[in-house]
């Protein structure tokens, strides 16, 4: 469905003429092929019968259907899974391999994130499926990627937010080190997934010839180290916990203040400038030993000090109102109620109610891509465990009900 402040007119979306065949679980994955599904791709998600995707079960909270029960469908499945149809397909069942060979054989892309190796034994494998599909995208999501020395190993987020250095420089200098409070290396995986399967459809809307994506959840966070990496490369100096304090730009992080504390975010020297008059320091602003970022930086042991003393002075909004006047970028410390109750984001319309199978509106977070021809389609949430697989069978297979329901006695589907 098109999104805008009061309606939800349905509209084409800019993947619409894709089939995606989804056969991953959790999150990097799902997160993945739902922003496909955003962009109007019909997405199939391959699922385990009867037990379905992990993250189904990882709950509370869960969906609270039409008659007061609790739906299978926790809060995380519901976060990563909208748009999607649920097919149920035994993988390690011969006749489930055959479907799933019928099913990629005309599809534009496939997602998987099982353990190297899994697929080869099921003839699921990319070599095996473009023999008949040269085509195909095929996409592998996995911790450590398909080769080098830890590729047969399994990871969660957890572990690669650690290994991938984020750790080491988030918390308190004297803490202990400190995960981020969303899973930020699979949904930064599930971002740069995304951006890989639309790039290997152009060259193929060029050459005609699908490909091979790998994805590692290890390369995608030692990648957004970025600059802390390039300081460490340039320096030798390994970063360190720095707090809210940022690593190159001062004034850059947390004041306290009244009622609260208010984020600052100087990012020049003309903002360092307003912001030093808006405080009512201008001799901060005068003083050689602050000129520059680069002075700042050196500095900063001695110009915080004075800077935390004036932000004691106004409540916390106050002082936001004042800074956003001066120009100075700034903001509060929301919590996830606070966020959704903010008139910018409810402006941007980021919460969705959409349609789910149980009979009751479901929640969700809207997806931040605006396309102004194409936007992005919301008709309904994450779907029940199997809800689309006679659908799928009949419609793409072309499967009779005696079969599908002789695969169902099989325990197949």
């Amino acid at each position: 469905m098109k999104r805008d402040k009061n309606t939800a007119a349905p509209t084409r979306g800019a993947l619409s003429h894709l089939k995606v065949l989804d056969l991953t679980r959790v999150l990097a994955g799902p997160w993945a092929t739902q922003t496909l599904a955003d962009m109007g791709a019909d997405v199939i998600k391959i699922e385990r019968p009867r037990a379905g995707d992990d993250t189904r079960g990882w709950g509370p909270p869960f969906l609270v259907g039409a008659n007061g029960e609790e739906t299978r469908d926790s809060s995380y499945f519901l976060s990563a899974n909208r748009g999607k149809r649920s097919v149920t397909v035994d993988l390690a069942a011969p006749e489930g391999q055959a479907l799933i060979r019928d099913l990629a054989r005309d599809s534009d892309v496939l997602v998987e994130n099982y353990k190297v190796g899994t697929l080869a034994r099921y003839g699921l494998d990319y070599d095996s499926l473009r023999e008949i599909n040269p085509r195909l995208i095929y996409c592998s999501v996995t911790g450590f990627g398909q080769d080098g020395p830890y590729a047969p190993l399994p990871g969660y987020d957890f572990v690669f937010q650690g290994m991938g250095g984020l750790m080491s420089i988030t918390g308190e200098p004297d803490g202990e080190p400190m995960k981020s409070g969303i899973a930020i290396t699979d949904l930064l995986t599930g971002v740069y997934t995304s951006t890989a399967i639309l790039a290997a459809l152009e060259h193929r809307h060029v050459s005609g010839e699908g490909q091979h994506i790998d994805m590692a959840l290890l390369d995608c966070v030692v990648t957004i180290s970025s600059y802390q990496a390039i300081n460490y490369f340039l320096s030798g100096k390994v970063p360190q916990r720095m707090g809210n304090a940022h690593s190159n730009m001062v004034p850059y992080q947390v004041f306290a203040c009244q009622e609260g504390s208010v984020i600052v975010a100087v990012g020049n020297d003309g903002q360092y400038r307003a912001f030093c008059a808006a405080i009512g320091c201008l001799e901060l602003a005068a003083d050689e030993r602050y000129a520059s970022a680069a002075q700042r930086n050196r500095n900063r042991a001695t110009l915080i000090p004075p800077i935390a003393q004036a932000m004691l002075a106004r409540p916390m909004l106050e002082w936001v109102d004042v800074l956003q006047e001066a120009g100075v970028p700034c903001g509060p410390i929301y919590n996830i109620e606070q966020v959704f109750q903010d008139p910018q984001v409810r402006h941007r319309g980021m919460q969705l109610s959409l349609p789910h199978a149980s009979g009751v509106p479901t929640p969700a977070v809207a997806n931040p891509i605006r396309m102004s021809a194409t936007p992005m389609r919301y008709e309904h949430a994450a779907p029940d465990l199997g809800q689309h697989t006679d659908d799928v069978l009949r419609d793409r297979l072309g499967l009779s009900a005696s079969r599908i329901a002789e695969l169902k006695a099989k325990g197949v589907v």
